[in-house]
Protein backbone atom coordinates (compact mmCIF):
# COMPACT_ATOMS: atom_id res chain seq x y z
CA UNK A 1 0.00 0.00 0.00
CA UNK A 2 1.32 3.47 -1.02
CA UNK A 3 0.69 7.13 -0.62
CA UNK A 4 1.23 10.07 -2.45
CA UNK A 5 -0.30 13.66 -2.91
CA UNK A 6 -3.97 14.04 -4.91
CA UNK A 7 -6.36 16.97 -5.37
CA UNK A 8 -9.60 16.88 -4.57
CA UNK A 9 -12.80 18.62 -4.59
CA UNK A 10 -15.62 17.87 -2.43
CA UNK A 11 -19.66 18.66 -2.46
CA UNK A 12 -22.12 20.65 -0.05
CA UNK A 13 -22.61 19.24 3.28
CA UNK A 14 -26.44 19.04 3.23
CA UNK A 15 -29.78 21.19 3.17
CA UNK A 16 -28.64 24.80 2.80
CA UNK A 17 -25.23 23.94 3.52
CA UNK A 18 -25.60 21.56 6.55
CA UNK A 19 -27.56 18.46 7.59
CA UNK A 20 -30.58 18.08 9.84
CA UNK A 21 -30.18 17.86 13.50
CA UNK A 22 -30.18 14.02 14.53
CA UNK A 23 -33.19 14.40 16.33
CA UNK A 24 -35.62 15.76 12.93
CA UNK A 25 -33.82 13.02 10.22
CA UNK A 26 -35.84 10.09 9.17
CA UNK A 27 -34.70 6.58 10.15
CA UNK A 28 -35.60 4.41 7.66
CA UNK A 29 -33.96 3.20 4.52
CA UNK A 30 -32.38 5.77 2.82
CA UNK A 31 -31.48 3.62 -0.48
CA UNK A 32 -34.92 2.81 -1.29
CA UNK A 33 -36.22 6.54 -0.60
CA UNK A 34 -33.92 8.18 -2.55
CA UNK A 35 -34.85 5.51 -5.42
CA UNK A 36 -39.01 6.93 -4.87
CA UNK A 37 -38.21 10.51 -4.66
CA UNK A 38 -36.02 9.87 -8.56
CA UNK A 39 -38.86 7.87 -9.74
CA UNK A 40 -41.36 10.75 -8.80
CA UNK A 41 -39.32 13.54 -9.80
CA UNK A 42 -38.79 11.95 -13.17
CA UNK A 43 -42.38 10.63 -13.65
CA UNK A 44 -43.36 14.25 -13.03
CA UNK A 45 -40.66 15.22 -15.70
CA UNK A 46 -38.90 17.81 -13.45
CA UNK A 47 -35.22 17.97 -13.28
CA UNK A 48 -33.65 18.14 -9.88
CA UNK A 49 -32.96 22.02 -10.40
CA UNK A 50 -36.84 22.61 -11.39
CA UNK A 51 -37.97 20.82 -8.03
CA UNK A 52 -35.20 22.52 -5.98
CA UNK A 53 -36.74 25.95 -7.08
CA UNK A 54 -40.14 24.38 -6.09
CA UNK A 55 -39.47 23.11 -2.74
CA UNK A 56 -36.79 25.75 -1.91
CA UNK A 57 -34.68 23.35 -1.10
CA UNK A 58 -30.93 23.66 -2.71
CA UNK A 59 -30.12 21.50 -5.68
CA UNK A 60 -27.07 20.02 -4.45
CA UNK A 61 -29.05 18.88 -1.61
CA UNK A 62 -31.29 17.59 -3.17
CA UNK A 63 -28.82 15.90 -5.59
CA UNK A 64 -27.16 14.08 -2.15
CA UNK A 65 -30.77 12.81 -0.81
CA UNK A 66 -31.53 10.81 -4.21
CA UNK A 67 -27.77 9.28 -3.75
CA UNK A 68 -28.98 8.53 -0.19
CA UNK A 69 -25.98 10.66 1.52
CA UNK A 70 -28.09 12.73 3.69
CA UNK A 71 -30.68 11.61 5.92
CA UNK A 72 -33.44 14.24 5.38
CA UNK A 73 -35.49 15.77 8.01
CA UNK A 74 -39.24 15.36 8.19
CA UNK A 75 -39.63 18.60 7.35
CA UNK A 76 -37.43 18.94 4.26
CA UNK A 77 -39.68 15.41 3.62
CA UNK A 78 -43.21 17.24 3.41
CA UNK A 79 -42.02 19.77 0.88
CA UNK A 80 -40.75 16.95 -1.54
CA UNK A 81 -43.94 14.82 -1.09
CA UNK A 82 -45.92 17.90 -1.40
CA UNK A 83 -44.77 19.12 -4.58
CA UNK A 84 -44.25 15.53 -6.15
CA UNK A 85 -48.18 15.69 -5.43
CA UNK A 86 -48.00 12.95 -2.93
CA UNK A 87 -48.48 11.98 1.13
CA UNK A 88 -45.90 11.81 3.39
CA UNK A 89 -47.43 8.62 4.59
CA UNK A 90 -47.24 7.14 0.88
CA UNK A 91 -43.67 8.46 0.29
CA UNK A 92 -42.15 6.86 3.34
CA UNK A 93 -44.97 3.54 3.73
CA UNK A 94 -43.09 0.62 4.16
CA UNK A 95 -39.87 1.78 4.68
CA UNK A 96 -39.68 0.96 8.27
CA UNK A 97 -40.11 -2.70 8.06
CA UNK A 98 -37.72 -4.52 9.50
CA UNK A 99 -37.59 -8.54 9.76
CA UNK A 100 -34.89 -10.12 11.79
CA UNK A 101 -32.62 -11.84 8.81
CA UNK A 102 -32.18 -10.47 5.29
CA UNK A 103 -30.41 -13.74 3.08
CA UNK A 104 -29.46 -11.78 -0.59
CA UNK A 105 -28.44 -15.16 -2.80
CA UNK A 106 -25.51 -14.86 -5.35
CA UNK A 107 -26.67 -12.15 -8.11
CA UNK A 108 -29.90 -11.30 -6.07
CA UNK A 109 -28.37 -7.98 -5.31
CA UNK A 110 -30.53 -4.75 -6.51
CA UNK A 111 -28.56 -2.74 -8.97
CA UNK A 112 -28.79 1.06 -7.54
CA UNK A 113 -28.37 3.86 -10.11
CA UNK A 114 -26.47 5.99 -8.58
CA UNK A 115 -24.73 9.11 -9.33
CA UNK A 116 -25.11 8.37 -13.18
CA UNK A 117 -22.47 10.39 -15.40
CA UNK A 118 -20.08 9.62 -18.20
CA UNK A 119 -17.10 9.56 -15.46
CA UNK A 120 -18.59 7.20 -13.51
CA UNK A 121 -19.81 3.35 -14.87
CA UNK A 122 -19.01 1.72 -11.49
CA UNK A 123 -22.02 -0.53 -11.33
CA UNK A 124 -23.71 -0.51 -7.69
CA UNK A 125 -25.33 -3.40 -6.07
CA UNK A 126 -27.74 -2.97 -2.75
CA UNK A 127 -26.55 -6.28 -1.08
CA UNK A 128 -29.60 -5.69 1.86
CA UNK A 129 -32.38 -4.55 -0.04
CA UNK A 130 -35.31 -6.58 1.29
CA UNK A 131 -34.65 -5.27 4.48
CA UNK A 132 -36.30 -1.63 4.75
CA UNK A 133 -34.72 0.01 8.39
CA UNK A 134 -30.98 -0.97 8.64
CA UNK A 135 -28.01 0.64 10.50
CA UNK A 136 -26.12 -0.14 7.48
CA UNK A 137 -25.50 -0.76 3.74
CA UNK A 138 -24.06 -2.71 1.96
CA UNK A 139 -23.06 -2.52 -1.79
CA UNK A 140 -21.14 -4.37 -4.26
CA UNK A 141 -19.04 -1.91 -6.44
CA UNK A 142 -18.20 -3.65 -10.00
CA UNK A 143 -15.62 -1.46 -11.67
CA UNK A 144 -14.22 -1.95 -14.75
CA UNK A 145 -10.91 -1.85 -15.63
CA UNK A 146 -9.64 2.38 -15.90
CA UNK A 147 -13.07 2.79 -14.88
CA UNK A 148 -14.50 4.19 -11.32
CA UNK A 149 -15.02 7.59 -10.12
CA UNK A 150 -13.11 10.78 -11.51
CA UNK A 151 -14.65 13.10 -8.73
CA UNK A 152 -14.09 12.85 -5.12
CA UNK A 153 -17.50 13.08 -2.80
CA UNK A 154 -19.10 13.71 1.16
CA UNK A 155 -21.42 12.39 2.68
CA UNK A 156 -22.89 11.62 6.07
CA UNK A 157 -21.16 9.05 8.49
CA UNK A 158 -18.74 6.25 8.34
CA UNK A 159 -17.46 3.85 5.61
CA UNK A 160 -15.75 0.40 5.45
CA UNK A 161 -14.26 -0.95 2.02
CA UNK A 162 -12.49 -4.12 1.02
CA UNK A 163 -11.29 -5.10 -1.67
CA UNK A 164 -12.61 -8.78 -3.07
CA UNK A 165 -11.43 -9.51 -6.27
CA UNK A 166 -8.71 -6.96 -8.61
CA UNK A 167 -6.98 -4.05 -8.00
CA UNK A 168 -8.36 -0.54 -6.87
CA UNK A 169 -7.23 2.94 -6.00
CA UNK A 170 -8.55 4.78 -3.35
CA UNK A 171 -8.29 8.63 -2.96
CA UNK A 172 -9.03 10.08 0.72
CA UNK A 173 -8.26 13.66 1.18
CA UNK A 174 -4.72 14.26 0.01
CA UNK A 175 -3.80 10.68 0.31
CA UNK A 176 -3.84 8.06 -1.89
CA UNK A 177 -4.23 4.04 -0.98
CA UNK A 178 -2.92 1.08 -3.92
CA UNK A 179 -5.42 -1.71 -2.62
CA UNK A 180 -5.07 -5.57 -3.46
CA UNK A 181 -7.00 -8.16 -3.12
CA UNK A 182 -7.77 -8.53 0.81
CA UNK A 183 -7.03 -5.37 1.62
CA UNK A 184 -9.63 -3.06 3.28
CA UNK A 185 -10.25 0.70 4.69
CA UNK A 186 -12.75 2.18 7.59
CA UNK A 187 -13.30 6.04 7.37
CA UNK A 188 -14.86 8.64 7.71
CA UNK A 189 -17.24 9.80 5.15
CA UNK A 190 -16.75 13.76 5.77
CA UNK A 191 -13.47 13.64 3.87
CA UNK A 192 -13.38 14.02 0.75
CA UNK A 193 -12.86 10.32 -1.24
CA UNK A 194 -13.53 7.97 -4.24
CA UNK A 195 -12.36 5.02 -5.31
CA UNK A 196 -11.65 4.21 -9.05
CA UNK A 197 -9.56 1.01 -11.18
CA UNK A 198 -7.05 2.17 -13.32
CA UNK A 199 -5.80 -1.05 -13.39
CA UNK A 200 -6.34 -3.79 -16.41
CA UNK A 201 -8.91 -5.82 -15.17
CA UNK A 202 -12.49 -5.63 -13.29
CA UNK A 203 -12.28 -4.81 -9.74
CA UNK A 204 -15.28 -6.12 -6.97
CA UNK A 205 -15.35 -3.98 -3.60
CA UNK A 206 -17.37 -4.41 -0.93
CA UNK A 207 -18.38 -0.89 0.67
CA UNK A 208 -20.29 -0.53 3.56
CA UNK A 209 -21.79 2.59 5.00
CA UNK A 210 -23.53 3.98 8.18
CA UNK A 211 -25.12 7.13 8.66
CA UNK A 212 -24.88 8.05 12.32
CA UNK A 213 -27.94 8.26 14.28
CA UNK A 214 -29.95 5.75 11.91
Amino acid sequence: MSKEPMETSSSDAGENGTSAPRHEQVGMNLVELAQRIKQLRMEKRLTIEQLATRTGLTRSWLSKVENFRVTPSLPALFKIAADLEVRLSELVEGLDQCPELCLVRRDEGKVIDRDPSPENNTKYESMAHPRQTRAMDPFLLTIPAHGGRQQSLTHEGEEYLMVLEGKARFYYGDETYELDSGDSLYFDGSTPHRVENPFDETAKVLCVFCVSGR
